[in-house]
């Protein structure tokens, strides 16, 4: 495996053949590559009762290793971004998609939290990989009408990838336990995503003279953000807050979705139902939502959404009980969480321009890391100790504070890169 020079897109052994070249293929060989790495988050939910029990441990405790998984992926994100925009995908993904075999898999056979701790961020590692190069690839090979069709579609494949998965998990834990129930799923994925590795390409650079490109990257210049520059605006600031708060809603329902039901006496075929109509739910919720911004305007959108989900966490405690209100209102939750990941790149990119939009967004991406940590470790502490009431109204008045965001994103002027003179508007980009 090769490592790709800077001066041209791909090594000699990695030109691709023209069947790989074909832009459809390459978003299908992104999407595999997000399904395989779906369980990761979406899955988890099923197995944290029993390994409470196998562990002989904390719900609180358990949940840590959710926590340290979100940290990873999310945190690596602007890393994962700065190597795939220099090195080969293919060696990348190669070495992504073995983390999460060996990592997904291990927490099968391991005796402490310790080494569930540690497996669980490798994959977490490993994730970030496939995520950022199954975004970029299907940013990369559509034009600009439809990159905003692709980048949703590999997203959903990610937040509905565990569907396929969640009823095959449900009757091995059932049959075997969780220790067989990781390792048959993570060798599965990890050989998968080992295949589907080997395909990805990303496309080669248009050729331009060097006149041209220096033109190209004044003009770049004149208009995008540099990430320090981001850095210095109230609009990020505003944006990392708005990806948290509603990032979190997300997280305790990923998280808390087995413990919650099984405490409020719901049926085990019934959570196993909930579990896979979320993740349907939220990968329908990315295409969407992303199609109803188009229409109605990202802000607007975003005001919509993350209130109706305001709405339905609070309303957890207080109907949950119910077998067909859990179903539905942690669906609905999903619905109106999933779109997050559509429409915070396409903010990000009219805000900030396109230039560095990977490295920014991987920034602003960052924020799930800490709501992994709010939304698995504190979520279980808190609901220990107070019970589930705290928990999701909590996350309820985080949800609409990010509806609220978006108005005020949308009221105040569109900042400007350092240089480039804010004009009448007189905002400037320090904030």
């Amino acid at each position: 495996m090769s490592i790709q020079n800077p001066e041209t897109p791909f090594g000699p052994r990695e030109v691709p053949k023209p069947f790989f070249e074909n832009k459809w293929v390459q978003l299908i060989i992104a999407m595999i590559g997000m399904i395989m790495i779906a369980n990761l988050q979406y899955a988890w939910t099923l197995f944290v009762p029993e390994v409470v029990k196998g562990l002989n441990s904390t719900k609180a405790a358990v949940q840590m290793g959710f926590s340290l998984f979100i940290a990873f992926e999310s945190w690596g994100q602007p890393i994962a971004g700065y190597f795939m925009d220099r090195y080969s995908p293919r060696a990348l993904l190669t070495v992504a998609a073995l983390m999460i075999g060996i990592g997904w898999a291990g927490m099968g056979l391991v005796k402490s939290l310790g080494a569930l701790y540690f497996l669980y961020s490798m994959a977490g590692v490993g994730a970030a990989l496939i995520y950022s190069g199954s975004i970029a690839s299907g940013v990369r090979w559509f034009e600009a009408s439809k990159r905003g069709m692709a980048s949703g579609l590999v997203a959903a494949a990610f937040g509905s990838g565990a569907a396929l998965f969640i009823p095959f998990i449900a009757i091995i834990l059932k049959k075997q336990g969780y220790n067989s129930a990781f390792v048959t799923t993570g060798v599965i994925q990890g050989i998968i995503a080992l295949i589907a590795a080997q395909f990805m390409r990303f496309p080669a650079k248009p050729k331009t003279s060097s006149s041209s490109t220096a033109k190209a990257q004044v003009s770049a210049s004149q208009r995008d953000f540099t990430t320090v520059e981001m850095f210095k605006t109230a609009h990020f600031w505003i944006i990392y807050l708005m990806f948290l708060f509603i990032c979190t809603g997300g997280m305790i329902v990923t998280a808390q979705t087995k413990p919650f039901g099984t405490e409020a006496g719901i049926a085990a075929s019934i959570i196993v139902t909930a579990a896979t109509i979320n993740t349907i739910a939220n990968g329908a919720g990315r295409i969407i939502w992303g199609m109803i911004s188009d229409k109605l305007g990202r802000y607007q959108t975003m005001f919509v959404a993350f209130t109706i989900n305001a709405i339905a966490m609070a309303l957890v405690p207080f109907i949950g009980h119910n077998a067909f209100m859990f179903v539905f209102i942690f669906a609905l939750i999903m619905f109106t969480w999933g779109e997050l990941y559509s429409l915070f790149p396409a903010v990000n990119a009219d805000i900030f321009g396109t230039t560095y939009a990977a490295t920014n967004y991987g920034f602003i991406y960052s924020a799930k890391g800490l709501s992994g940590i709010v939304g698995g470790f504190v979520a279980a502490l808190v609901a220990q100790m107070s019970g589930w009431t705290p928990v999701f109204l909590t996350g309820a008045v985080m949800s609409l504070l990010a509806g609220l965001g978006a108005l005020l994103l949308r009221s105040i002027p569109k900042p400007v890169p350092s240089g480039i003179k804010s004009g009448s508007s007189g905002f400037s980009s320090q904030a």
